[in-house]
């Protein structure tokens, strides 16, 4: 398929990029690279598996960017209003994500955004939400000029072996191990 994008100033090769493990920041970081992509004049697509409903302070910023930004810039919210688990899945967080899903990989494979964000996506394929076959097919079929990022816990390891960088988040210590609780903005 050909690109869309034909800016020759954005990044020469996209890559594939993943953030897994079991400590926290996988999303925070690829929305800090969300920011730093847009503040180069990129076109950004996030699409959040697995989560949905409105209460998440990233949510709230981004509905506020600048009318300059808002136009390169999409949000998706593929999941239901609740954290998804092996023990509580159903039939329509399947539904949920299979829609974020196909929105996600027309825009990879069709060159949409400079930089696609899958955030979950990691979660969402371990959960057979999201067939890895199809990941990896779509992965090695992108535009060369289009950068995209996979987040969340259980990276599959062909995931990892086709990605250009892996970044894996260990916890050392958490305030969750001492019984705090999420706190609005800084968990959510």
């Amino acid at each position: 398929m050909e690109n869309k994008l034909h800016n020759p100033n954005f990044g020469e090769i996209g890559y594939i990029q993943v953030y897994t493990g079991e400590g926290k920041g996988k999303t925070t970081a690829s929305l800090g690279l969300a920011l730093r992509a847009l503040g180069r004049g990129w076109s950004v697509l996030i699409v959040m598996f697995t989560k949905g409903g409105s209460n998440y302070g990233e949510l709230h910023s981004f509905g506020n960017l600048s009318p300059d930004i808002k136009s390169r810039f999409k949000i998706i919210n593929a999941g239901l209003d609740r954290i998804v688990y092996k023990s509580n899945k159903n039939e329509r967080d399947r539904e949920e994500v299979q829609k974020g899903w196909q929105i996600a990989k027309k825009a990879i494979l069709e060159g949409e955004y400079h930089l696609v964000i899958l955030d979950e996506a990691n979660i969402a394929i371990s959960l057979g939400l999201i067939d890895l076959d199809d990941m990896l097919e779509t992965l090695k079929n992108k535009p060369q000029s289009t950068e995209v990022v996979l987040t969340g816990r259980n990276a599959h390891e062909k995931i990892i072996e086709i990605a250009h960088l892996v970044s894996e988040i260990h916890p050392v210590k958490h305030y969750w191990d001492i019984g705090i609780k999420a706190r609005e903005g800084i968990e959510y």
